[in-house]
């Protein structure tokens, strides 16, 4: 199903299932990068892809690492591509750079929660100057004839400025609004204000997509009856189930999704190790990328935790693949839970930490 065209733009790119509502993977740095996309279109890919946040400065050119998933982009699916900053002329001018590429669109990153990024004034950062992303708003949509869509968070420290900022999305004629449903003092702590979602969905003009602890095909549903949103936007979750998107439209076709085996689960480790290798890429390196994702993925393992206890121990390729295999071949048909099991995070005592362990978390998500 095609989103309806505002007078400026094309509709937005129509969804695999039509009339069903649209899933998106979100941007997250580090993470959203070609081998990431490709692992994910292997299991049944989102309707969007959002690239990791391009950093916009005075002395900035967009990331040729970022730059490779929109040009290499094999998934059949579109890719929209995130900016971050706040000095309007460089925007405008890394904007008109991107649109010589194949992207979707160009999307505004207003929710990225790490301090280290909103000190700056930057993604969250300007939810506490509504007046100042208006100016943002206007220079990019000014910019860019086809389709703009912004990724945002409900507030700085509460929701005071969301109908503002609401309105302003719609004067700058925005074609797709993501709303994380945290503000970015709560980072990934607290619960999601779905309640904030719908409001947001009844004062856009555009189709709103809903962010924030969307873990499963069954959430998902809930939260799209809930919010009435046009779809949703998932990032983590989709780190720890890549089956995610498939197991959406499956859910919102009226079927119940297959589970998912932990068997498939080893499958996907080693699909996503063999991807995000590169020549030079150091062992031990490798290793530590891999833990990042494998915080996430073990929330589905067991509910002790001990996959996650003695994942992180590991300190070669081959003691990573043994622990991979004793926790997930033993029982190869057993059922990777569909939801995380309670208690087992992802990120151990560290969400707040200025400097994390390697194997702590992947510190830059922003989803």
């Amino acid at each position: 199903m095609e989103m309806p065209a505002t007078p400026h733009a094309p509709a937005l790119p129509a969804g695999l299932l039509p009339q069903a509502p649209l899933t998106a993977l979100a941007p997250m740095q580090d993470v959203t990068d070609l081998a990431f996309m490709g692992v994910i279109a292997h299991y049944g890919p989102p309707d969007y892809f959002f690239t990791e946040f391009l950093r916009v400065h005075a002395q900035s050119r967009p990331e040729p690492h970022i730059l490779r998933s929109i040009d290499e982009n094999a998934t059949g699916r579109p890719v929209f591509a995130q900016l971050i900053g706040e000095d309007v002329h460089h925007l405008r001018r890394t904007a008109e750079a991107l649109l010589r590429h194949p992207v979707a669109g160009i999307d505004l990153n207003l929710g990225c929660p790490a301090p280290k990024v909103y000190r700056k004034n930057v993604g969250g950062g300007l939810l506490r100057e509504p007046e100042r992303v208006g100016e943002i708003l206007a220079a990019l949509r000014a910019s860019v004839p086809g389709l703009f869509t912004v990724k945002m968070r409900i507030g700085f420290e509460d929701d005071r400025h969301l109908d503002r900022l609401l309105d302003l999305v719609n004067e700058h004629r925005v074609d797709l609004l993501s709303v994380h449903g945290r503000t970015v003092r709560q980072m990934y702590r607290g619960d999601v204000r779905y309640d904030l979602i719908a409001r947001a969905v009844s004062r856009a003009r555009c189709p709103v997509l809903a962010n924030g602890n969307v873990t499963s095909a069954a959430k998902a549903a809930a939260v799209v009856r809930e919010t009435g949103a046009a779809g949703v936007m998932i990032g983590r979750h989709a780190i720890r189930n890549p089956w995610i998107f498939r197991h959406c439209r499956e859910r919102f076709a009226g079927r119940e999704p297959a589970p998912v085996r932990l068997g498939d689960v080893r499958e996907y480790v080693e699909r996503l190790y063999h991807a995000t290798g590169f020549p030079g890429l150091a062992e031990h390196h490798h290793v530590n990328k891999m833990k990042k994702y494998l915080n996430f993925v073990g929330q589905s393992v067991d509910p002790a935790g001990a996959f996650l206890h003695d994942m992180r121990r590991a300190a070669t390729e081959q003691e990573l693949f043994n622990v991979c295999d004793r926790h997930l071949l033993a029982e190869p048909g057993r059922e990777f839970a569909a939801e995380p099991f309670p208690g087992v995070v992802a990120r151990p005592n560290c969400e707040d930490a200025a400097t994390e362990p390697a194997a702590c978390s992947l510190d830059t998500v922003t989803a």
